[in-house]
């Protein structure tokens, strides 16, 4: 009998649901789009009617492709838009306000006075995060103060909070379950990194009570069980769960200290395995739980760099500027030209991530001339999502003290092969291309995979991970240099 999983991958402007068959190979997909919601300038919200709503879409189409029965489900990993933030009744299981993305800003000048108030080092102390609007622990507050009717409904206990596994999970098990994983929950600013349980000092810095926050598990391991869902029998255990980014490091099969993904998407995530070692960054990182194998594995850690900004700058050439008619044209465009001719562009157009956390900051397109043509925006465009990560993995090579393993490339814009040779040349070190670009998916699956015995070891995983192609590092020293300190330039005009 045929043996598959189902995994569920929540994203920022969409719900993906794959299966996976039990010899580790993707067999289909099917995504469904929902609405991004802008109220004011800087904020960004979602409807979590529209996430589930997109989600059971997705299960009822996956099946109508008739690839394997409900029955023949074992498991269902989940994978998710990680900081993104919200509150619903426990009565009834629906959302008491919009969801508050992880791009959202509306939380900057509350973040901004408790880095005037000294907390900053408490917070990064305990969470490995800085003091940021990307995190959930502002939203939470946030909504907290803002939603009508709360107070009445956290004196009858009826209020729970959670990123969007711990929403997925509810709702999959019918309200019985509100748990969320030890890499999500890491995410919050209210988890302390080493004890991996909720922190009384982070929760009562951001005023946020320990009641309305799910349990914390880990990521491998059965955390509930399906109930009510329209599509799915139930009792399929739900058995694999991490953020997205650690999903896609956990399905690029970097298993080993000093083995980093770079995940090219809406943002560029980068995120580096630092084994069972905690290592605080001094240069503007992240410290992050990747993974926890099973209630007695051990918590394995990561650093981690994001660039807000990344395919959507290719989105804004083609939405705003009218350069490109559809996103892939971005690669022929910027072949048209030799290099960028001196153009650069930084695009900080929701402000910058790592290593220089500068909410405030915006874009710069700089060294325009006669001679410019589009192709040069487009390869500034591209050469400017290869540099923005550069950065990043210098940080994590410091912060480690060594010399990283060859970068692992996924995402969408992991396909296209001038980028791909940018970023390799840009970096001075191989990129590789794995055969299943789908990384976040297969992160998914395997550690449901895991989580059920289906597989025994992550050593088994790696006989499945293959490689598709590989980038290597075809510009000279010199002109590297050059190239940096052009991008710095640029980036210090960003940064005033």
């Amino acid at each position: 009998m045929a043996k598959f999983i189902l995994a569920i991958d929540q994203g920022t402007t969409g719900s993906t649901v794959a299966l996976m068959d039990h010899k580790g190979k993707l067999r289909c997909s099917v995504n469904f789009e929902f609405p991004q919601i802008y109220p004011k300038p800087g904020w960004v919200e979602h409807r979590p009617a529209d996430i589930w709503a997109s989600v059971e879409k997705c299960i009822g189409a996956i099946f109508r492709k008739k690839i394997c029965k409900p029955s023949d489900i074992i498991a269902i990993g989940i994978t998710n838009q990680r900081e993104t933030s919200l509150l619903w009744d426990r009565k009834d299981g629906e959302a008491l306000n919009n969801a508050i993305v992880w791009q959202c800003r509306r939380t900057t000048d509350f973040c901004e006075s408790l880095k005037s108030a000294g907390h900053e080092k408490l917070v990064k102390r305990k969470s490995g995060l800085v003091l940021d609007p990307y995190f959930s622990a502002s939203k939470f507050r946030w909504l907290l103060q803002n939603t009508k009717g709360i107070s009445k409904l956290l004196k009858s206990g009826r209020v729970a909070a959670g990123t969007i596994d711990s929403y997925l999970i509810w709702k999959l098990s019918g309200g019985e379950t509100h748990v969320s994983d030890v890499s999500n929950a890491s995410r919050t600013s209210l988890m302390n990194i080493k004890t991996g349980k909720w922190d009384k000092q982070l929760l009562d810095l951001f005023e946020i009570p320990v009641d309305i926050l799910p349990d914390i598990s880990p990521s491998s391991g059965v955390i509930a069980h399906t109930r009510g869902v329209k599509g799915l029998p139930d009792g399929i255990p739900i058995a694999g769960v991490a953020g997205d980014q650690q999903s896609a490091l956990f399905g690029q099969a970097c298993f080993l200290s000093g083995e980093a993904k770079c995940t090219f998407g809406t943002g560029s995530f980068i995120l580096m395995n630092t084994g069972s070692k905690l290592v605080h960054s001094n240069s503007g990182l992240l410290t992050t739980v990747a993974w926890q194998l099973g209630d007695k594995g051990k918590t394995v850690y990561a650093l981690e760099g994001g660039a807000f900004v990344c395919g959507a700058a290719v989105q804004w050439l083609r939405d705003g500027l009218k350069l490109i008619k559809n996103a892939p044209d971005i690669e022929a465009l910027a072949a048209t030209v030799v290099d960028h001719d001196g153009v650069e562009f930084v695009p900080a157009l929701t402000g910058l991530g790592a290593p220089h956390w500068a909410p405030e900051a915006r874009g710069v397109l700089a060294g325009l001339t006669r001679g410019t043509q589009r192709g040069h925006i487009a390869r500034a465009t591209l050469d400017a999502m290869a540099l923005q990560n550069t950065d990043i993995l210098a940080a994590m090579e410091k912060d480690l003290g060594k010399r990283m393993k060859p970068l692992r490339v996924d995402g969408g814009a992991a396909a296209n092969n001038l980028l791909m040779q940018i970023q390799a040349d840009v970096l001075g070190r191989k990129l590789i291309r794995p055969h299943l670009v789908e990384t976040t998916v297969a992160g998914a699956c395997y550690l449901a995979g895991l989580g059920v015995g289906l597989w025994q070891s992550p050593a088994e995983l790696r006989e499945i991970w293959r490689v598709e192609r590989e980038f290597k590092v075809e510009m000279r020293v010199g002109t590297r240099i050059n190239r940096l300190a052009s991008w710095r330039k640029a980036l210090d005009r960003t940064l005033l």
